[in-house]
């Protein structure tokens, strides 16, 4: 039987030594194991809790070089709690390199100063139907565990006068992935994001993705998918949203 009294200590303790060793404010530092327990239950169900990405205010008051620095030095504190010999050759590089990887590459999407300029045209040749983009490759990162998102998206707009460049719906897909997520808040923000671009509402997105917090840990299921669509505007009648996914499922070849 568990002794929630010697694990509430226990976690006390450790939260201690976590304010200590980074220097935080112990009154915004307490957890017991109740809020420890309900954190899990949202992270292994893979809860949502917002539409938008959690950022605090003061997210950029540091510079990129600044959080690498920081980062590298609690991944080495991870290695090293873990039992690794930093000294090896192989590992030795390791910290900078999650850190850099971090800031810069798979996290980059957390600022907005990388978020692409969309640029926008009349559309001059009054193409009137739908224009979908398919297949654009989505690698992202799980916010509960900190495993990849990897999978496909599906953009489709009907113009109302404007027309975006078709990289451009792929940089968007690849700025609102870089960074810890949640695959429904994904598929609404890339939505919203078009919309905004665009302006109009007419908007769709479907995203079929693995998550590798379920494929390679917990339930460890390989084949499973995770599918999630948003509809805006005409793409919510039933007929309009039959085409997108007929035009998805056409096979490409060349």
């Amino acid at each position: 039987m568990v002794n929630r009294k010697a694990l509430n200590n226990q976690n006390n303790y450790l939260c201690q030594e976590i304010v200590k060793l980074h220097n935080l404010n112990p009154m915004k530092t307490k957890f017991d194991i109740n809020e420890l327990e309900s954190f899990d239950h949202i992270g292994d169900n893979h809860i949502g809790t917002s539409s938008d990405t959690p950022i605090r205010e003061d997210a950029f008051r540091l510079n990129a070089n600044e959080k690498i620095e920081i980062i590298r030095d609690d991944v080495k504190h991870i290695m090293e709690t873990l039992g690794l010999d930093l000294s090896d050759d192989s590992l030795k590089g390791t910290p900078n390199r999650v850190a850099k990887m971090f800031v810069n590459e798979i996290f980059s999407g957390l600022d907005p100063k990388n978020k692409p300029k969309a640029s926008t045209f009349e559309n001059k040749y009054k193409y009137g139907e739908m224009l979908v983009e398919k297949n654009i490759t989505v690698y992202s990162t799980c916010e509960h565990h900190l495993l990849p998102i990897v999978g496909r998206a599906h953009i489709a707009y009907i113009s109302n006068g404007t027309v975006v460049g078709l990289s451009k719906m792929n940089r968007i897909v690849d700025y609102y992935a870089k960074r810890p997520q949640v695959q429904e808040r994904m598929t609404i923000q890339i939505v919203k994001e078009l919309q905004k671009v665009l302006n109009c509402e007419d908007v769709a997105c479907i995203i079929d993705a693995k998550h590798l917090c379920v494929n390679s840990r917990g339930i460890r299921d390989i084949e499973s998918s995770t599918v999630t669509s948003e509809f805006g505007g005409q793409f919510k009648n039933k007929d309009v949203r039959r085409e997108f996914i007929n035009y998805i499922q056409l096979e490409t070849k060349f």
